[in-house]
């Protein structure tokens, strides 16, 4: 693991801790494309779950910064917050396993039986939560805040990440991804990402300008136009100069609910190219291509970048969702007999 000192787009000097190798594979979904209604070869996917650390996933590129910046600034303990499957509390759990920190996660909800997903995986890297119920946003952040005080109060440095690894630093990993993708398909006309909390569409709407960056909102914030917009205007310095592209059709009845539109995503990546997606993030993403591709947004003949952002754990944590697999082994399973 090696350090690197670097300016940012408002010129501050920050470390970033390496955390992952790059570029991560811009691989081709011909068979994928045409289930969705596109030419062979105008999908690509942009493989950010396979990136090493703790599982993948799109949040490694944030801590990257955030978790750096943390320990150059002396800092023993990250803590940061997220719902009970969160891929960002596993990776923030995994980056602090990496540098030598220790992490608290505080995750919304109760403990439950069975606790599979990505909470198998914050015990497994060493975290320790802190469960604070059924909260607001507001809530839960202002129980992160009571969580470092009380670490702090204990002798500890604890250094707080934000809600999904998303702020102006964090998104730089994202901006970095931009230039990346352009290096590896100059031709790119749309990337279409999943919306969680915002750094990984702003940074890659710093890079590629927003006219090429599709995002789909999964639930998790409120507000995602403007929440994306703040951390834009944070790595620009000033408002993004073109409109947002959101997607808002894929949430369904709520941030953890299983919609068939995301169903079908997820069962089509899966029997078209083998690859895995989950309910939450990336199924939703899948979802909002497709109806892109259907209201004409994304167009056959234009080169399109599914950015992949990982969460396969998250999919073990999600019983409804592995209810339906089981249940379509079930469907077509054949009974083999000797003789």
């Amino acid at each position: 693991m090696s350090e690197e000192r670097q300016g940012t787009t408002r010129d501050q000097d920050i470390t970033r801790a390496e955390l992952m190798s790059r570029p991560t594979p811009l691989e081709p979904a011909p068979r994928l494309a045409r289930a969705i209604g596109l030419e062979p070869e105008d999908l690509w996917v942009k493989r950010d779950d396979l990136i090493g650390l703790g599982g993948g996933g799109n949040k490694v590129r944030k801590l990257e910064w955030t978790a750096g910046a943390a320990r150059s600034e002396g800092a023993t303990t990250l803590v940061t917050s997220g719902a009970a499957q969160s891929n960002h509390a596993r990776l923030t759990a995994a980056a602090g396993a990496r540098l030598g920190m220790d992490v608290v996660l505080v995750l919304a909800g109760a403990p439950t039986e069975g606790m599979t997903g990505n909470i198998a995986l914050d015990g497994l890297f060493g975290a320790r939560v802190v469960w604070a119920g059924e909260v607001s946003e507001a809530e839960l952040a202002a129980a992160v805040q009571d969580v470092a005080r009380d670490l702090r109060e204990r002798g500890a440095r604890p250094a707080v990440i934000p809600f999904g690894g998303s702020s102006a630093l964090g998104a730089l990993g994202y901006v970095a991804a931009g230039a990346e993708l352009l290096v590896q398909d100059p031709d790119l006309a749309t990337a279409v990402v999943a919306v969680g909390s915002g750094g990984t569409m702003a940074g890659l709407v710093h890079a590629l300008g927003a006219e090429r960056v599709l995002g789909v909102h999964c639930g998790a914030v409120a507000d995602p136009e403007h929440t994306v917009g703040h951390l834009v205007e944070g790595l620009a310095g000033q408002p993004a100069a073109t409109p947002l592209r959101l997607r808002l059709d894929q949430v369904g009845p709520g941030y953890s609910a299983l919609t068939e539109p995301v169903m079908d995503a997820m069962t089509t990546a899966a029997r078209t190219e083998g690859m895995v997606l989950d309910p939450i993030y990336t199924g939703r993403a899948l979802a909002g291509l497709i109806a892109a591709v259907h209201d004409g947004q994304v167009r056959p003949g234009q080169r399109t970048v599914f950015v992949h952002t990982g969460g396969l754990p998250g999919l073990f944590g999600h019983p409804e969702t592995l209810e339906r697999a089981r249940s379509a082994v079930a469907d077509t399973a054949v009974r083999w007999s000797r003789g």
